[in-house]
């Protein structure tokens, strides 16, 4: 995809969901609504889980509606993890939505979108 396409929120989750359950929600996400440079932008993202051997978060992907790739990060979780909560920074192709999904052990799935207004986009094609 090009940096210009803005991705539906089902184009951007379908192809990890594939039908499988998927509810909004149980995730915190903190990110700036205003980021000044694409080039990091700081996001903290919190699963309410147990973490538990029977009850835990496996993965946590970081979705991007306008970045090149749309799938900017993967995270492996499990209850070794003790919490299910990550910080990174990320690189973003001008305003768009930022999605955090995350698998659930029993291979459902959870959701949280943050809108973020980049005034000085990271991911430039070059035309």
């Amino acid at each position: 995809m090009f940096s210009g396409t803005l991705l539906s929120l089902s184009e951007m989750m379908d192809p990890i969901v594939q039908g499988r359950s998927l509810r909004e929600g149980a995730i915190t996400m903190e990110m700036p609504v205003l980021a000044d440079n694409g080039l990091l932008v700081p996001v903290k993202v919190v699963v309410d889980s147990p973490m538990s051997e029977q009850d835990h978060v496996t993965h946590v992907y970081l979705l991007s509606q306008r970045n090149p790739v749309t799938r900017m990060a993967v995270f492996h979780m499990g209850p070794w993890s003790g919490r299910a909560e990550l910080s990174t920074r990320l690189r973003l192709a001008g305003s768009q939505k930022v999605v955090a999904l995350a698998r659930l052990s029993d291979g459902s799935f959870r959701w949280r979108q943050a809108d973020v207004i980049v005034t000085e986009s990271a991911c430039v094609d070059g035309s």
